[in-house]
């Protein structure tokens, strides 16, 4: 949705999709940094939408809890803390750990994603690693086999806390994919405890749990 600083105007249905995506790609830009204020009727002209659909994709920011809004402030960004992060992590970690107690991943599933892991690494693409990264742990839940467990996974917006987090909190940009090694071995060997290291392993980039100091790894 943005090229240079510059918002693309958005052309195809749904809307409200569209819109979100394009505030989504904004908060993951830098073009808003905390605090900043997020006009209906400026984002409306910029989009080439009217205000309804606008309305409607900040509503569901707000419930991602990166935006707030207030009647007489209207809507801005959230100014973001370790605290947050962590407490997504903390729900995801839960929600993962279910979906291995339902049903285990297919391990050639997850070897593709690792590959496309180290590819991205190698290629110095920060995007591709965290899509790779996110793909990989959707992989676990979708396996599952439970619809309402991936949806409320989804809802979490993993792959935008994750930019968020290397940007805001200066987490690693380069994804070590071997950290995800371990887990493609414990899905290989059934064993029995993976729920516990794929749970510590999700824990393990939250910069509240481990501080800026020791340089954590990007969340995926």
């Amino acid at each position: 949705m943005y090229y240079d600083g510059v918002v693309k105007p958005v052309v195809r249905s749904p809307l409200r999709d569209q819109i979100r995506q394009a505030v989504l790609d904004g908060l993951v830009d830098g073009r808003w940094g905390p605090g900043d204020a997020l006009v209906e009727r400026r984002l409306a002209a910029e989009l080439g939408v009217s205000q309804a659909p606008v309305r409607e994709a900040l509503r569901e920011l707000v419930a991602l809890r990166l935006i707030e809004s207030s009647p007489n402030k209207g809507a801005r960004v959230r100014r973001l803390t370790e605290t947050d992060l962590h407490e997504v992590f903390e729900v995801r970690a839960g929600l993962e750990e279910t979906a291995v107690r339902l049903r285990r991943p297919s391990v050639a599933a997850l070897r593709v994603h690792l590959t496309g892991l180290y590819a991205a690494a190698a290629a110095d693409s920060l995007i591709d690693q965290v899509r790779h990264g996110v793909a990989f742990h959707r992989e676990i839940v979708r396996a599952s086999g439970n619809d309402v467990l991936l949806s409320v996974w989804e809802s979490l917006g993993i792959e935008v806390w994750t930019h968020l987090s290397i940007r805001l909190f200066r987490t690693r940009a380069v994804e070590n994919a071997a950290d995800h090694e371990p887990l493609v071995a414990a899905f290989e060997r059934d064993d029995p405890h993976v729920g516990v290291l794929l749970r510590e392993h999700i824990l393990g980039y939250s910069p509240a749990a481990r501080g800026k100091e020791q340089a954590p790894r990007s969340s995926s």
